[in-house]
């Protein structure tokens, strides 16, 4: 299966994925927030990063924007995941940062499921 970054500085919101994603089979790296997963992209290159927003330090914008920006990551599919729902949010998410996905708190399990494993079929190709 697929391996998959979970990027929130909320320990439940953490727990509640990993739980969901390493159900469907997949392997779940964690940070709790921009600096710890920029860091560990150095040494892992997961196939997914769901990543929150709103988070210490960095935003969620900066890190997908670094993360894009990057030779070595451009490549991964980035899914925000977050509270920020309104469509200025989204805009700025998916326009203006990079990103490829865009989730909303709280999640539904099964739709989020179903979402998680179209994304790893069907990852976004971006010029």
């Amino acid at each position: 299966m697929a391996t998959i970054m979970v990027v929130d500085d909320e320990e439940d919101i953490i727990a509640l994925i990993q739980k969901i994603l390493t159900k469907e089979g997949h392997t779940v790296i964690t940070a709790r927030d921009g600096k710890e997963a920029l860091q560990k992209l150095k040494e892992i290159k997961p196939d997914l990063i769901l990543l929150d927003i709103m988070m210490p330090g960095m935003s969620g914008y900066q890190v997908c924007k670094m993360i894009k920006q990057s030779n070595e990551t451009h490549s991964i599919t980035v899914a925000m995941l977050t509270v920020k729902a309104d469509d200025e949010d989204k805009i700025r998410a998916l326009e203006n940062s990079g990103a490829d996905w865009y989730f909303t708190k709280p999640i539904d399990v099964k739709r989020f499921a179903r979402s998680i494993e179209w994304l790893l079929k069907n990852p976004p190709r971006r010029g």
